[in-house]
């Protein structure tokens, strides 16, 4: 039988409010899950939800000029505190708008709450006027979506949303609220906590002491330990856990894009990240391991390869809160479902109450040692600004300290390659789905998030194009949110594709003119303008080429107390090396 939410006595510990409309509901339940913020555009089915948030000063609303603009901006928001970000469109076009953010926070485990206006209830299923099933259409990308039909759940749906976002593997809800739902007046009853017929969706998941115990013991047998860390130890805030454990057992650590910051990047133990892109060292100490212990990562084929030939020496620990990865890409020696930050605070515990001593592996230290020096990520000197070259300015002038977002494609690579992260939420970047138009939306939500910190995105000039609309935003709202565009008039990672397997055809991947391409040789035949184009959204703007000129240019930059747009015009030949291709394994690494 259907649990009765219209009653106080349903919700014995439930706070009862007076009457009002279902909007303002919805308000005052944002407002009690502690949202300070949240990126909305208006249309008919969603009004009556603005209306209302225009009558609280305990929310601040920011326009984006796009919907999947503020979508990605609330990931922003999201990635760089932890806390549930939160966006709002009407339905039809406003809706769908939000798809690739939803799907976005989906992959990489980001907790998201998307709020959507939908037609009246009497003409869903009929085709109505901007209608689309958005509860259907979504959900193979969401940890869970609602279609508000009674006015009454919504205080049960709004607690309910945001726990289920937050907790666990984090990932994004969808809440769909039909007009009329809006402006029908009740008595609402705020529960005080979520109550759901599984166990499972307010389950806590603890390792073990024996399991715990196995994995030291086998740590206490490896002569090659490798740590492999994900996002996980990010959305755990786990980060100054591992640290420890990697000291106390002092085992090499290798992090994936989503794991960047998780581990400090210029501690003597971090091999950096690993997999297509990452650096050649982390990847040959994975291949060649005896011991591989994954905390809170997936083994996504960015990351593996050909999984048949991935760490085929190694025994393999995962550690991971959601059961499902277990064994789902690679086959492993020893499962254990936790939430990582408690199974690494016993597993300290533990390793100081046995008097743990790691065994001597000086000789792996020494081999890894050998190969960072062999093969650093490295770029070659050319008499025009390159792509590596300004990434690496910008680490030095901001002393590594700034949050950098990326749209995707080569200087998303770049970008993590040579700016060093220490600290966690450093780098946000769209990593499971790769969208493009990512970078500046999201350097927007994380400046909100964040206004003392210094927000940069190093952005390609195809993904800053695709939601350009944002410098507006920030304009208006005053958002100081830088972007260095390194632009190349190409669509560089696929024009580097069609170089290394499609003999350099250009399918479709030259932005400029194509009969006068522009670059650092030819400035005439640059297009478009970014620098014309961000003065006309009344943003500062400067463009850069001579590499006399660089640090000058980013330090112009980070000085700016406003929103400012850097254009630095490099070459389309560089490639983003190592480059282990698609499906293939690190003996195929390209590294030249």
């Amino acid at each position: 039988m259907k649990k009765d939410t219209t009653s106080p006595a349903a919700f014995p510990q439930a706070e009862i409010g007076p009457e009002m409309k279902g909007s303002d509901a919805v308000v005052q339940c944002l407002i009690r899950e502690g949202v300070d913020v949240i990126f909305a555009y208006p249309g008919g089915a969603s009004q009556e939800l603005h209306q209302s948030l225009a009558r609280t000063d305990k929310i601040r609303t920011i326009l984006p000029r796009h919907e999947q603009g503020g979508s990605f901006a609330a990931e922003g928001y999201a990635r760089a505190t932890g806390k549930v970000g939160v966006c709002m469109a009407t339905s039809g076009p406003g809706a769908t708008n939000l798809v690739s953010a939803i799907a976005d926070a989906f992959m990489d485990s980001i907790p998201l709450v998307a709020i959507t206006g939908q037609v009246f209830s009497k003409y869903i299923g009929k085709m109505a006027f901007q209608e689309t099933d958005f509860y259907g259409m979504t959900l193979p990308i969401v940890k869970h979506s609602y279609l508000v039909m009674n006015v009454h759940d919504l205080p049960k749906i709004f607690k309910e949303a945001f726990h289920l976002a937050r907790s666990g593997r984090p990932g994004p809800v969808v809440i769909d609220i039909p007009k009329d739902i809006q402006q029908a007046k009740f008595q609402p009853v705020f529960p005080a906590a979520v109550e759901f017929r599984s166990s499972y969706a307010t389950a806590t998941f603890k390792a073990s002491d024996d399991q715990l115990k196995q994995v030291l013991q086998l740590i206490s047998e490896a002569k090659k330990p490798v740590l492999y860390a994900g996002g996980g130890i990010i959305s755990a805030d786990a980060h100054k856990e591992l640290k420890a454990f990697a000291e106390k057992t002092n085992i090499p650590v290798a992090t994936t894009l989503m794991g960047v910051g998780g581990f400090p990047e210029t501690h003597p133990l971090s091999m950096q990240w690993f997999g297509m892109h990452g650096s050649a060292y982390g990847n040959w100490a994975v291949d060649q391991c005896d011991l591989l212990l994954c905390v809170g990562a997936r083994f996504d084929d960015r990351i593996t390869g050909d999984t048949k030939h991935f760490a085929t020496n190694a025994k393999i620990v995962h550690i991971d809160i959601d059961a499902s990865e277990h064994n789902k890409n690679k086959r492993v020696v020893l499962p254990i479902v936790s939430d990582i930050k408690p199974a690494l605070i016993r597993l300290n515990e533990l390793a100081t109450a046995h008097k743990f001593t790691p065994p001597d592996n000086s000789a792996w230290h020494a081999q890894i040692a050998t190969w960072k020096k062999q093969e650093p990520f490295r770029y070659d000197e050319s008499p025009h600004i390159i792509p590596q070259e300004a990434v690496a300015a910008l680490y030095e002038l901001t002393k590594g300290d700034a949050i950098i977002t990326t749209g995707v494609g080569q200087h998303q690579m770049w970008a993590a390659q040579f700016y060093r992260f220490n600290e966690p939420r450093r780098y946000i970047s769209s990593l499971g789905l790769g969208a493009m138009g990512f970078g500046y939306p999201a350097a927007m939500g994380a400046k909100v998030a964040c206004p003392d910190k210094q927000v940069i995105d190093i952005d390609g000039d195809g993904s800053f194009v695709m939601n350009i609309q944002e410098l507006a935003t920030c304009h208006i709202e005053k958002i100081a949110a830088k972007a260095m565009i390194l632009n190349n008039q190409h669509l560089g990672m696929v024009v580097q594709w069609e170089d290394r397997f499609y003999g350099s055809v250009r399918g479709n991947t030259i932005l400029g003119d194509e009969t006068n391409v522009g670059g650092p040789e030819n400035l005439a035949g640059l297009y478009p303008d970014f620098v014309k184009i961000a003065e006309g959204f009344g943003v500062k703007g400067r463009r850069v080429h001579k590499k006399s000129e660089l640090k000058a240019a980013i330090q112009e930059m980070l000085d700016h107390d406003g929103p400012y747009v850097l254009d630095v015009i490099v070459p389309y030949t560089e490639h983003v090396l190592p480059m282990i291709p698609a499906g293939k394994t690190v003996k195929d690494m390209l590294l030249r």
